[in-house]
């Protein structure tokens, strides 16, 4: 029976515990699979990106962070057709924690950055933050996976650019072209003549009122991070909860502070 003379502090208790699972989590790290260095590639294009439902958050890329070593990330993506007034977005950083069951729960997120479109349409964006997602030896749960992603909506738009009608002589694809005449005169009823698509008689092709479709879609495009990477404070000292960002070729503004609570694309 221990004294009060010779009891272990219950303060040193816990200490020798955490000691414990420090050298635990030590013990259980994973070996590496080989000598190489292993660099994993993404794609590097920005892609379309549509307005998701009610314009909830959608995310367009995601990095496993399961296990971080630092409180703060750097990532890097590119954007193109963001054009102001017409189509423009709003993106920021989320921290997610999956238990299974393909549940996921958001854990924090940046504050909100929206394009404006000036200086140009297209162009490259840095992002510094805290994340808030348990970190070095404050990771105790080793079956936790977490994710960080980057999130865009619509600001503006999307647009909804118009193709282009014509009368013409038409018939479906790959007929022959045989029977087509090309444009005549035709008189109408009032005594006028006009020039009109003619095709002979029992032929593929008729007179018609073809559209042809806008190939813009209206939508801005937003790449996949290049990476998503740890790094000390000394590295990047300016990160924070907010998320410092830094854009080249186009034009970016503060919009909002971090809210957990909006909508986002879920499954």
């Amino acid at each position: 029976m221990p004294t009060q003379a010779n009891a272990v502090p219950p303060s040193l208790v816990n200490e020798m515990a955490e000691l414990k699972r420090r050298m635990a989590a030590i013990e259980n790290a994973p070996i590496p699979a080989n000598k190489f260095d292993r660099y994993p590639a993404v794609e590097w294009a920005a892609k379309e990106r549509d307005r998701i439902g009610d314009n909830s958050w959608s995310s367009v890329s995601i990095a496993n962070v399961t296990g971080m070593s630092f409180d703060r990330v750097e990532c890097k993506f590119i954007v193109d057709r963001m054009i102001a007034g017409k189509r423009l977005a709003e993106i920021r950083l989320a921290a997610f924690r999956h238990t299974g069951n393909a549940v996921r729960e958001i854990v924090s997120a940046s504050g909100v950055t929206g394009f404006n479109g000036k200086f140009g349409s297209s162009g490259a964006i840095v992002v510094r933050w805290i994340h808030g997602i348990p970190f070095g030896w404050d990771y105790a749960d080793d079956t936790t996976v977490y994710t960080i992603e980057l999130q865009h909506r619509y600001r503006k738009g999307p647009e909804s650019p118009k193709g282009q009608s014509l009368y013409t002589i038409a018939a479906t694809e790959g007929a022959p072209s045989d029977g087509v005449m090309g444009y005549g005169y035709q008189q109408d009823s009032s005594g006028k003549w006009w020039w009109v698509p003619t095709f002979r008689g029992g032929s593929p092709w008729s007179a018609q009122f073809v559209t042809i479709p806008n190939q813009d879609r209206g939508t801005y495009s937003i790449s996949s991070m290049h990476y998503c990477v740890g790094l000390p404070q000394g590295r990047i000292p300016e990160a924070n909860v907010n998320a410092w960002m830094w854009a080249r070729g186009t034009g970016i503004e503060y919009v909002r502070g971090p809210d957990i609570s909006e909508p986002y694309l879920d499954i």
